[in-house]
Order: structure tokens, then C-alpha cells, then sequence
């Protein structure tokens, strides 16, 4: 693609090591890269431009976890909830009947029209879970149809029993034929460690299997109580560890000290009434962080990252630095694309052009406007939609 300079940059938001926030700046793409960045009165000419008219610009949200393969609804699972049931895990099973019925193209379709209504807002990387199919044929179909949508792959075989199966033969399919059949299409295992799925030495059993199969580890871990999944996720070097809802001082203290990233899910929390997770907390300890979506048809049917970081932002103490960060660089370390050519969730020059414009001069903007379509352009390998 020929070079284009972007002007008309009223504040554009690296997330470069530095954390530059540049004011009338511009930028210049080609071949889906920044070739070039800094003050607008600096920029060198080129044949093509465009004039954002002081607009913000900052990197395309990265959605580090979804679970976009489904198919059916939970709307009166999420009515119920609304009324004071509380959110139980067997809720998945619902999912996995559905899910189990639809065909491949059906599933794919869903998925694509999901990531479509995600970038539309400003998500331009994603990553999505298998895991309503538990059995061989379903979590393979789901893997594949992931791998057609999503960026990153991650195997959610450990999501919950299906019912009527014995856990120790549901185990080793999933360690087994099921992890045989997936793993081609996937760069993650994932285990949903949690009262009413998977316990500790289960959880890790499945991680294990997992990495000893070539996948990276992921876990959900102290959602719904205080448990084992964070001290887990330390211990074997997970890249990220979601929800962390419920966390003891050694929690915190042991993220602080780990490179695993506590991926925080505020979106779910409000639809199952859990307490917001303790973003400040972790951060203060010097504990890294993402957001994500947690995109899914029982706790959190949305795709809006916006919705996400402003949530982060006025009811979780975050600084509007701080959540953009989280939803950007610090979802990319989730997910081991925060460095090197690939790396996503900042704007460098020679790095990718995933980026977004807003319909504000400013990044406060997504808090202090909460609720209203911001997003103006969203541009991915450099290619605007």
C-alpha cells in the first residue's frame, strides 16, 4: 500500500514504553506499519493524506478474553439474574445444547458478525475460547471456527462437566483426545478453576497436559469466591490469569511479583453481581493488568470496549490512562504480543497499524462521555474500515 500521512491528530496515544500522549501530531502508514510519527509540523510529505480534523487517535482495543464460538441464547438465564438468582456456573450447559446443534457455518457466521460489532468500536486484535462443546467433535468444530475469526485460539476443554459425564473420564478426554483434536488450531489451554467447574489439581492436571501439548496456559481463577486459581497461575507461568474478583493480600502480593497479567472483566461483574474486581489494589502492588470483554451469551453478551474502560475508570479507580493501557498494551502482554514486530496495543514506528480515531479530541472523552458511539474510523494492518 502507498504511504499515507494521517494529520490532523489533535492527541495521538503511543503506549510506547514512554507512554507519550502527543499533541497536533500526525502519523504516516504503508504496507499496514507506521513508517512514521511525531509532531504534525514535522512530518514529511507524502502523495496521499487524510485530515482527522482534531480528532484523538490510540491504539485498536485488544479483546484478550472472549468466547465468541456459540450459538443460542441466555436472555432469561440474564433476567433471572436481574431479579436476585444468583450466577451458577451450570448455567453453561444450556450453551453447550445449542452450541452442540448448530452447524459449523452457523457458528463461524455468529462469530464473525460478534468481531465485526467489536472492531466497529475500536477492537482491531481478539482473542476467543472454545469451550461450549465438550465433546471431541464440538471442541474441534469450535477450534477451527475460532481460528477462521479470532487472532488467538485459546482451548477451553476444562470449562465445566457436562452433565450426566463422570469427572475423571471427562478429564482425561480432555487432556486426551480432545487436546489431540484441538491443539493444531490453538495457542492456549484455558481451565475454568472455580466452585462448580474445575478445582486446583484438576485445573492444573488440564494446564499441564496443555503445556506439555505446546500451548501456552491461561486460567479463570477467583471469580466466584476466594480459591486456589491465581496462586495456580504463578506457579506455572500462566500468561494471564481472568476475573480475580476475589483476592487475598498473598494474591496480590504474588501477581506483584509474577509476570503472569491479571485479566479483569469488569462487564461480567456488573451482570453477575459480583464485586468489581480490585483494579487499584493490584495496581498499587505493582501488578500488571488487562480488560477484556469477557464477550458470552450467559455474563456478559457484549463486545463494547469502550462500555469495558469506561466501567474501569468510574467505578474501579483506574485513571483514564491507566484503563486505555489495560485494554491495549497491558492486553497484548496477555496474550505475549506486547514486543516485537507483531506486537500489538501501541503505535511504534515499524509496528502495526491497528489503530482507532474518536469522535473527541481526547482520550478522557470514553469516560467522560460514557455510552456514546465514539469511535469514528478504526483502522487494521493499516487498512481503514
Amino acid at each position: 500500500m502507498p504511504a499515507e500521512l494521517i494529520t490532523g491528530i489533535s492527541e495521538l496515544t503511543t503506549n510506547d514504553d514512554e507512554r507519550r500522549r502527543l499533541t497536533d501530531a500526525a502519523l504516516i502508514i504503508e504496507d499496514g506499519r507506521i513508517l512514521w510519527l511525531g509532531s504534525a509540523v514535522a512530518a514529511p510529505a507524502v502523495d496521499t493524506s487524510t485530515d482527522l480534523d482534531g480528532r484523538a487517535i490510540l491504539p485498536g482495543w485488544v479483546d484478550s478474553h472472549t468466547h465468541l464460538i456459540f450459538a443460542g441464547s441466555r436472555a432469561a438465564e440474564f433476567e433471572a439474574r436481574m431479579a436476585g438468582q444468583q450466577y451458577a456456573a451450570a448455567g453453561i450447559g444450556q450453551t453447550v445444547t445449542a452450541t452442540r446443534a448448530a452447524t459449523t457455518v452457523d457458528l463461524v457466521a455468529n462469530a464473525r458478525a460478534l468481531r465485526a460489532e467489536a472492531q466497529a468500536q475500536g477492537t482491531t486484535f481478539l482473542e476467543t475460547k472454545t469451550g461450549y462443546g465438550l465433546d471431541v467433535a464440538t471442541e474441534s468444530r469450535s477450534a477451527q471456527a475460532a481460528a477462521e475469526v479470532a487472532d488467538v485460539v485459546s482451548y477451553l476443554g476444562a470449562h465445566v462437566v457436562p452433565q450426566g459425564m463422570d469427572r475423571r473420564n471427562y478429564l482425561d478426554l480432555v487432556t486426551g483426545p480432545m487436546l489431540t483434536a484441538v491443539a493444531p488450531y490453538a495457542q492456549y489451554i484455558d481451565a475454568f478453576c472455580e466452585q462448580g467447574a474445575f478445582d486446583v489439581e484438576e485445573s492444573r492436571e488440564v494446564l499441564l497436559a496443555g503445556r506439555n501439548a505446546g500451548l501456552g496456559l491461561r486460567l479463570h481463577g477467583n471469580q466466584l469466591g476466594f480459591g486456589g486459581g491465581v496462586q495456580l497461575s504463578v506457579e506455572l507461568g500462566c500468561a494471564s490469569v481472568d476475573h480475580c474478583n476475589h483476592l487475598t493480600d498473598a494474591d496480590v502480593d504474588a501477581l506483584a511479583s509474577s509476570d503472569t497479567v491479571a485479566t479483569l472483566l469488569p462487564a461480567c461483574d456488573l451482570s453477575t453481581r459480583e464485586p468489581l474486581a480490585p483494579a487499584r489494589r493490584l495496581l498499587d502492588a505493582g501488578a500488571s493488568i488487562a480488560l477484556a470483554t469477557n464477550c458470552n451469551p450467559g455474563t456478559s453478551y457484549t463486545t463494547s470496549m469502550p462500555y469495558v474502560v469506561a466501567t474501569a475508570v468510574l467505578q474501579m479507580h483506574l485513571s483514564i490512562e491507566e484503563a486505555v493501557w489495560a485494554a491495549t498494551r497491558g492486553a497484548a502482554k496477555s496474550l505475549g504480543r506486547d514486543k516485537g514486530p507483531d506486537a500489538v496495543g501501541s503505535l511504534t514506528i515499524g509496528g502495526r497499524a491497528d489503530f482507532q480515531a474518536l469522535n473527541a479530541p481526547t482520550v478522557a472523552h470514553l469516560a467522560y462521555r460514557p455510552g456514546v458511539p465514539l469511535t469514528a474510523a478504526v483502522w487494521r494492518g493499516g487498512v481503514r474500515s
